[in-house]
């Protein structure tokens, strides 16, 4: 069992446009996804953008997928595509206008499939939206995990209209570059402006950037100013000149010629890169943005010319009102060239009050700098995972499983023989093909040793097809044994190197419980023999070791050798020191609302109660067996969600006592352990109860759970290796595999057990 520190958000895909796209949303989702991998080198961010032409664009490495904006298909491939690569979590950048469907409902089908948190940057919130947008807009919002603004008024715009709860609002700025504040004389000569008074103006040209207006306030301004110009840097929109072409930068070209300040305005027809874009905003004396939508959420230009120190000018769109507050820019009304000359006069008149402006607006943007941006969306990343872990939702997709199975799979064993070769059971896989790198443990091939004794049990056609593994797998603890220190070694590389001297102590008692399973059970004397002499050598040393589960699980495998080896006083000795030891722990360690053996909950939680159980049984111990019920029945109601169905302790941070419980990540050992508990203690008690108990964690595999998805792939055997807040782990290990074939084994023998009783 490998233990797991608290997890982080490692891998991301963020959707959205992206360069060399020309469009906001391309450039933002490209300065995000840079940000993002520059501020955390070691995650994993790529990019899966909305392409809306036949040619599509040259997207660079970062681009793993991209979908086609009208071809609904293609959202759906998307989100197979994002649930096969186990991303942690997908950051989407929303604008209705990128996605096909009504008002982007494309997008809708994506997020629907998708077993990860979602985290949705809005860059539209609009206050009167339209039927359909107002549905969309609902949608997303349930969809998503986390929702991301960028001013005060869109947070204020999803409570008030679409009534999402300000706690799954975060604020987080529009990114910037991070520039120094330097006077704009040292850019201008790059230029051709060098001694004059730059106005400027930058972004993709449309008809609703209000450019006109400005060129109609021009005269007046070079009436006083005449060494001023006029800088538009800018392609115009593709979608304009896809539909009306150039008529908007003719239009602006014909005012220009009309009022004669042809050498006074300067057009710059192109997408500049970022480097170049910072010069020409740095050889800015006042940016203006004259747009004409009062409902503009935000403005990418604005925040880089903000955090670029620049003298600003606006209409009042909802973002410039936000963020020129305080003295920051100026503010003139729509469609006002009159207002725009005055204002821009007098700043060009007081040079003190202008550079005062450049120094607020300078300060102020300093938190919106990319690199304190990409950790602002890393803290919304993982609030949104920890939010999914303390309330995880079932998968849309996924099927409806029903209570409880008619019946129980039929053993199949492809994949355990995919996973043994000649040395032993390797220990895990990339979804079901073996991992070589990782190699063998005693752990697996002592559990893989258990369950061929168990299938020896069972009988009938299924042993076929394993005959001969258990020979593989005790020869594996044959080799395993250090005869120098009496300890099991545990892991083995590929290249049968041993990677040291002694295991853990879990792994010497779990060598033991699979040796004590073979002589308790086994009808093969060449097992048998060699299963003793292992067995003779070993559990003196497990009096050495520390570990409650260690211990556990040598009682277990005492309890079954002693079925057939009642007299063996050793053995017995053994077990008393053992079981009075977990006793101890139990009473030193509980309280009333605590019966436990310790001060957390791990792993592999039932093999305590279960060591017990057996223990006290086969000691006449009443108060052993007490201690293991009532631990038992203390663990099986904490294991169980309000729906009914089994929930074991999550291995990322599990459950301290007087702490906060892990949910998941939720693994299939516990779910055996469970099993296997309840089992012995339905035969102990003759109880049903405990049954119906070991059945319902037994569902746990089969799709009651959290995610409502099957771990069990019935058509090989495999068995995937656990469930995180969003999704399956995909990869199908031999702990998990055989934690389900255990379970099934033994559920299928209580059940002969039990139809034989009836039958007597």
């Amino acid at each position: 069992m490998q233990l797991e520190t608290k997890k982080t958000v490692g891998r991301i895909a963020v959707i959205g446009d992206y360069l060399p796209r020309r469009c906001g949303i391309a450039t933002f989702t490209t300065d995000l996804c840079e940000a993002l991998a520059a501020q955390y080198p070691d995650l994993s961010c790529f990019a899966v953008p909305v392409t809306d032409t036949e040619d599509g664009y040259n997207y660079p490495p970062r681009v793993r997928f991209e979908m086609t904006e009208r071809d609904l298909d293609s959202y759906r491939r998307a989100a197979d595509f994002l649930n096969i690569t186990n991303v942690d979590l997908v950051c989407l950048q929303h604008e209705f206008g990128i996605f096909g469907g009504s008002a982007g409902s494309h997008i809708l089908a994506l997020l629907r499939e998708l077993r990860m948190p979602v985290v949705t940057t809005l860059h539209t919130v609009l206050r009167e939206p339209d039927p359909q947008q107002r549905k969309v807009m609902k949608e997303l919002g349930e969809l998503s995990d986390r929702l991301i603004v960028m001013s005060q008024r869109g947070r204020g715009f999803l409570q008030d209209i679409y009534a999402i709860p300000a706690d799954k609002i975060d604020l987080i700025p529009h990114g910037i570059p991070d520039v120094p504040f330097v006077d704009p004389n040292f850019y201008k000569d790059r230029f051709g402006v060098e001694g004059k008074l730059v106005l400027f103006t930058f972004g993709l040209l449309s008809p609703s950037k209000g450019i006109e207006y400005v060129l109609e306030a021009m005269p007046q301004v070079l009436s006083r100013h005449p060494q001023t110009v006029y800088v538009v840097l800018g392609a115009t929109h593709p979608h304009v000149v896809r539909h009306e072409g150039e008529a908007y930068r003719l239009m602006l070209q014909r005012m220009v010629r009309e009022r004669g300040i042809e050498e006074n305005v300067m057009f710059h027809n192109r997408f500049v890169t970022l480097e170049e874009l910072v010069e020409f905003i740095g050889a800015a004396d006042i940016y203006l943005t004259p747009y004409l939508n009062r409902e503009q959420a935000v403005s990418g230009t604005l925040a880089y010319t903000l955090g670029a120190g620049k003298a600003m000018i606006s209409t009042p769109y909802w973002y410039a009102e936000e963020q020129l507050a305080e003295g920051r820019g100026l503010l003139v009304p729509f469609r006002d060239s009159q207002a725009i000359a005055t204002v821009v006069l007098n700043l060009l008149d007081d040079e003190a009050e202008r550079h005062a402006m450049r120094k607020r607006a300078y300060l102020y943007s300093r938190e919106m700098t990319w690199p304190n941006v990409a950790r602002a969306y890393m803290e919304s990343f993982q609030h949104a995972r920890e939010g999914r872990a303390r309330s995880p939702r079932p998968t849309r997709a996924a099927r409806a499983v029903s209570k409880q199975p008619a019946d129980l799979p039929s053993l199949q064993f492809d994949h355990l023989r995919r996973l043994t070769d000649g040395t032993g059971i390797l220990q895990h896989a990339v979804f079901s093909v073996p991992r070589f790198s990782d190699g063998y443990c005693t752990d697996d091939n002592a559990r893989a040793l258990i369950a061929m004794v168990l299938v020896e049990e069972v009988g009938g056609d299924e042993l076929d097809d394993v005959k001969g593994l258990a020979s593989q797998y005790l020869a594996f603890l044959w080799y395993a044994f250090n005869s120098a220190t009496s300890r099991f070694r545990n892991f083995l590389s590929f290249q049968r190197e041993w990677l040291e001297d002694a295991g853990s102590d879990d792994s010497h008692g779990r060598a033991l419980w699979a040796l004590g399973t073979i002589l308790g059970r086994s009808q093969k004397r060449g097992l048998c023999g060699t299963a003793s002499r292992l067995f003779e050598l070993a559990l003196p040393e497990i009096l050495r070791t520390k570990s409650p589960r260690a211990w556990a699980f040598t009682l277990l495998g005492i309890h079954e050798y002693l079925k057939r080896f009642t007299g063996d006083r050793a053995a017995q000795g053994v077990r008393d020191e053992l079981a009075e030891r977990l006793l101890a722990l139990c009473q030193s360690n509980g309280a009333p609302d605590w019966p436990w053996f310790e001060h957390n909950l791990t792993y592999c939680n039932g093999a305590l109660p279960h060591a017990m159980l057996t223990a006290g049984q086969t000691m006449s111990r009443k108060d052993i067996l007490e201690t293991g019920l009532t631990t038992l029945q203390w663990l099986t109601d904490l294991q169980r969600a309000k729906e009914g169905h089994f929930v074991p302790i999550g291995s990322n941070g599990f459950y301290p006592c007087g702490g906060e419980r892990a949910r998941f990540d939720q693994q299939p050992i516990e779910a055996h352990a469970a099993i296997a508990a309840c089992l012995e203690a339905q035969r102990l008690t003759g109880d049903e109860r405990w049954r119906k108990e070991a059945e319902r964690a037994f569902d746990w595999f089969l799709g009651r759970n959290d995610l409502h998805l099957p771990l069990y792939e019935p058509s090989t055997g495999g068995c995937r290796d656990g469930l995180h807040p969003d999704r399956m782990n995909q990869n199908q290990g031999a702990e998990s595999t055989l934690s389900f074939l255990l379970s099934l084994l033994e559920l299928r023998l209580s059940e002969e057990a039990l139809n034989s009783s009836k039958e007597g």
